[in-house]
């Protein structure tokens, strides 16, 4: 994925050392970055309002479980997405910084929504592996496809910063943080989101296929409508995580066109709107394709006494069959 960066139009000190400057040429820029930074803070915002407003499921759902993937998954992804706002915020706080934070600033803008993504593409195989009922076959395909596609992504963003480093600019008396990258390297790190996409749209492609063919096989079955609503759940939160993928995408891979003017009010809002999307996308609808099908099993643990609603999916990694949210 590529990352919205804070990026200026001066060449970068060979040396990486404080860029001083008083030029008017640079006011459009910062125009342009605090107008960004109001959707910085509107991203931070939405993580932490949607973190308080699921915290009280998440102690129930996660930290009262035991111990698991799906839980470590969960608790990486929510916990990343909280640190990665901050270091967004404070990468424009207007305070000096040495070389080696803004180094380190830079490392976790750039490849934590590489790792994240990778993270939420084991979450998405664990689901259709559960709705494929524990196909081995299934499980294998997607497992490769995903480590293909994380393995470009991957190197995609090794090749796209190699070289490149966070650097303190004193523009007109304001502090930032930026880096040093070359148009070449910007487009290499935009075009990251591509290995990601094909995922994302097989993943899609085999969901609704399978939930398709579970639909039209379990509309005489007697539990069918049981398992046609744990389909509905897994279906709502899977399509509106793919439709929010989708607008980040579009967003990146629009950052390589030509006719952004470079530092208008447009692009500063097609920027935001495009960060915004990307923290919506990774670090509130990702831990809710956990917390959706949870909340859904614990409700009907809790309105019934059977105990076994599904025995044709297989969320458990122990235990007895059903398609609780045990493991996803």
């Amino acid at each position: 994925m590529v990352k919205y960066l804070h990026t200026h139009h001066r060449s970068p000190s060979p040396l990486n050392m404080t860029y001083v400057s008083n030029d008017p040429s640079n006011w459009p820029y910062l125009e342009w970055s605090r107008r960004y930074n109001y959707f910085i803070v509107a991203s931070l915002t939405a993580v932490i309002y949607d973190w308080v407003l699921t915290f009280a499921q998440e102690f129930e759902l996660i930290w009262r479980q035991r111990c698991s993937l799906m839980n470590i998954l969960y608790v990486c992804v929510r916990y990343t997405g909280i640190l990665f706002s901050i270091v967004y915020i404070l990468a424009d706080f207007q305070v000096s910084i040495t070389d080696a934070v803004g180094n380190t600033i830079w490392f976790i803008q750039a490849w934590t929504p590489t790792i994240i993504n990778a993270m939420l593409g084991v979450i998405m195989t664990t689901r259709i592996h559960a709705m494929y009922q524990g196909s081995k076959r299934i499980l294998i395909f997607l497992l490769v496809v995903l480590l293909a596609c994380t393995i470009a992504s991957v190197a995609m963003t090794v090749i796209g910063n190699i070289g490149v480093s966070g650097v303190e600019n004193i523009l007109s008396g304001e502090q930032q943080c930026s880096e040093n990258m070359s148009t070449e390297d910007k487009r290499l790190n935009a075009e990251t989101a591509v290995p990601t996409t094909v995922w994302e749209i097989l993943a899609l492609c085999l969901a609704i296929w399978i939930a398709i063919k579970h639909f039209r096989e379990l509309q005489k079955s007697p539990i069918g409508a049981n398992i046609r609503d744990c389909f509905t759940v897994l279906m709502k939160s899977h399509m509106l995580y793919f439709v929010t993928f989708v607008v980040v995408s579009c967003f990146n891979l629009g950052t390589l066109s030509p006719n952004l003017s470079p530092f208008s009010v447009g692009v500063s809002f097609y920027y935001g709107i495009g960060e915004v999307a990307q923290v919506m996308q990774m670090f509130v609808l990702g831990p809710r394709l956990i917390l959706s099908l949870r909340e859904y099993h614990a409700q009907l643990v809790a309105s019934s006494d059977e105990g076994t609603y599904f025995t044709t999916m297989d969320f458990h990694t122990h235990g007895h069959a059903s398609t609780g949210a045990g493991s996803v």
